[in-house]
């Protein structure tokens, strides 16, 4: 994926409390967002999409909730990519390494072979201030 974050047009940020109920709400969230959008629901990255979103907030949730009160979702999009990022206030960087990498299935596993699968790319960023990250996922449409 090339797309700039910067050249998509469409933005939405969601900030919820590390917790439990806060994957359903960043879900529904996104459902929203991309009907709102013009992204039909029956569009084939969609599925996928929310699959990835959910397993990036259960990981700040299970993993982050006692350095981070909250995590943020931002949207982004354009005609042909949609971006995403989940970003907690823990300074731990994930590495982001295919289920076939790491022998297992599961978590960030997962979120990098539908990426993948997808022709999409995945990054973790650090917060400047090095007490925070944020994991943006990029996915054609």
């Amino acid at each position: 994926m090339t797309a700039q974050l910067g050249a998509l047009p469409l933005r939405h940020v969601l900030t919820l409390p590390t917790m439990g109920s806060a994957v359903r709400l960043a879900r529904r969230t996104t459902e929203t967002v991309l009907l709102e959008w013009g992204v039909p629901r029956h569009h084939p990255s969609i599925d996928p999409a929310l699959l990835i979103l959910s397993e990036l907030v259960t990981n700040s949730v299970r993993h982050a909730a006692e350095l981070s009160e909250s995590v943020t979702v931002v949207y982004a999009a354009g005609p042909d990519t949609f971006a995403f990022a989940v970003h907690d206030r823990h300074p731990h960087l994930p590495a982001l390494h295919s289920v076939e990498t790491l022998g297992g299935g599961g978590g960030l596993g997962t979120v990098m072979e539908l990426t993948l699968s997808l022709g999409g790319t995945a990054v973790v960023r650090p917060d400047a201030d090095g007490q925070g990250k944020s994991v943006w996922v990029t996915l054609p449409l």
